[in-house]
């Protein structure tokens, strides 16, 4: 007998010490750790809506209403924070909704169904964060281009003419500036979800493959 047949002798005697799960027992293990994944996504979008509302209070002082007045982006900035909440608030109801639906499942077809639509309303969530923000900085950006556009005199005005080139540079900057917060909102909800939505992945191709 040659060394590896000695191994593979050894190998299946050790397998037969290993304990067996039943079908059962992996399948109440993933269950536990997507449950378990979907809280925590439910508990973070909750600590990120109280982190924005606690920084949205203390930033938002009087100077900062009387910047936003000078501007006449008042009525632009309440209407932003009353869509932003409804939303936010409905994206936090389906976060809360898709953990209540996990926990109290007890078949693979639906908890494989319930992983598939979290992972979905996560990433339309961030989806959600991006475009909001891109339309909140390019409007903000207009009305406050207006705004001078309207107060300032004639010469300043005139001065302010830019012709095709400028204007490609200008519009350049912007996109650049664009992208890049874009970018470093994304990375971080990248870190923060993307992990979470790593692991119910695997449960997934796990429960896929105690399915087969």
């Amino acid at each position: 007998m040659d060394e590896l047949d000695l191994l593979k002798r050894d190998w299946k005697k050790q397998e037969k010490n290993l304990p067996h799960l039943s079908y059962d027992e992996i399948y109440r293990m993933i269950w536990k750790r997507s449950s378990s994944i979907v809280k925590w996504i439910f508990i973070i979008s909750i600590i990120e809506f109280l982190l924005g509302t606690v920084l949205n209070i203390v930033l938002a002082d009087d100077d900062y209403w009387k910047r936003i007045e000078e501007f006449d982006l008042k009525e632009f900035t309440i209407w932003g924070y009353v869509i932003n909440y409804i939303i936010t608030f409905y994206f936090l109801y389906i976060f809360y909704r898709n953990y209540r639906r996990i926990s109290a499942n007890d078949t693979v077809k639906g908890l494989m169904k319930n992983i598939l639509h979290t992972r979905k309303t996560v990433k339309y969530y961030i989806g959600f964060v991006l475009i909001s923000s891109g339309l909140t900085f390019l409007v903000g950006l207009y009305i406050i281009l207006h705004h001078h556009a309207l107060t300032a005199n004639t010469e300043t005005v005139s001065n302010m003419h830019f012709d095709t080139l400028q204007w490609f540079l200008f519009i350049g900057v912007v996109i650049l500036i664009l992208g890049l917060v874009l970018g470093i909102i994304w990375l971080i909800y990248r870190v923060i979800y993307g992990i979470l939505l790593k692991k119910l992945l695997r449960n997934y191709r796990e429960l896929k493959n105690l399915e087969m």
